[in-house]
């Protein structure tokens, strides 16, 4: 074989050598990034629940804040026309 022959194989098992390596590279890349988005997802499932029920819960406690508030503005005013002898029936 001629030296140039065995310069061309050379660079031709280097090549082919490249490409493996760099096709074993994409599918560890691959697989990794599998892994982390299957271990991940069950998380931000999870904290999208949280969330959800977060923002129920404060919901629902601002609506009970609303209503206390209302009861307490509507006793204040009946204490007032009480005291005033305003808006009481007369017999």
């Amino acid at each position: 074989m001629s030296g140039m022959q065995q310069s061309f194989n050379a660079g031709q098992t280097k090549g082919n050598t490249q490409a493996k390596v760099e096709q074993w590279t994409d599918t560890i890349q691959d697989s990794a990034d599998a892994a982390c988005r299957d271990r991940t997802s069950p998380g931000a499932h999870s904290t999208s629940d949280s969330s959800q029920l977060d923002k129920d819960h404060s919901a629902g406690f601002l609506q009970q804040t609303g209503e206390q508030v209302k009861h307490v503005a509507q006793d204040a005013m009946d204490s007032v026309k009480n005291t005033l002898g305003v808006g009481q029936s007369k017999k």
